[in-house]
């Protein structure tokens, strides 16, 4: 089976698609089409961006937060339940924070595949609309996502986690490990990143 192909602005959209990008990949080609704020923009962000940028040619920003906050983070200002999140950063301390106060509300609760992707949408779109959010707010959704008992719904970019998803649902006994190695070895692939892919790619070695 074929590598993917090389990131360009001569591409087509279904090789973009079959292709699997890292963060710094996307923000130096983003650069070169001049996209607005591209060094501050998230990957899915990003992978928008492109695509539409592929498709036709456009180039716009994919996003309304706020990139131009500046200022003390959050977590220099010492993280505790009643701060207002202001500038969030998805940094170890903060993940860590989130846990052991999530842990204190729900013992023994154990983190969801896709949570904090989840958490920190969430986040986002509350602070877009203008809603006041606090450490202590986010503590209490971060709960309740990992509490639904029902599968998420997919994520459109979310190629990772949706086939994190699927293989541990599918594989039966499959590890956290296994998936991932699974993973490294279809993102180096030219096709679509999903489950049934790597299960066709399996299927052809064993022909």
């Amino acid at each position: 089976m074929k590598s993917k192909a090389k990131l360009s602005a001569s591409m087509t959209l279904t090789q973009f698609d079959n292709g699997y990008w890292y963060a710094t990949e996307l923000k130096k080609f983003a650069e070169t089409i001049r996209l607005p704020s591209a060094g501050k923009l998230r990957k899915d962000e990003l992978e928008r961006a492109i695509r539409l940028f592929l498709k036709t040619g456009e180039i716009k920003n994919p996003t309304k937060r706020n990139l131009s906050i500046s200022g003390m983070r959050d977590v220099q200002r010492g993280l505790r339940l009643d701060l207002p999140v202001v500038v969030y950063t998805n940094d170890k301390e903060t993940k860590d924070f989130l846990e052991r106060e999530a842990q204190k509300l729900a013992p023994g609760l154990k983190r969801k595949s896709g949570v904090r992707y989840r958490l920190n949408r969430w986040r986002e779109e509350r602070l877009i609309k203008g809603v006041k959010l606090t450490y202590g707010g986010l503590v209490k959704e971060y709960v309740r996502l990992n509490q639904i008992k029902v599968p998420f719904a997919r994520i459109p970019h979310g190629r990772y986690i949706n086939f994190m998803s699927d293989f541990l649902a599918v594989e039966k006994g499959a590890t956290r490990e296994q998936a991932i190695k699974a993973w490294r070895k279809l993102k180096r692939l030219d096709v679509p990143k999903n489950y049934r892919s790597w299960l066709e790619s399996q299927s052809r070695k064993v022909r």
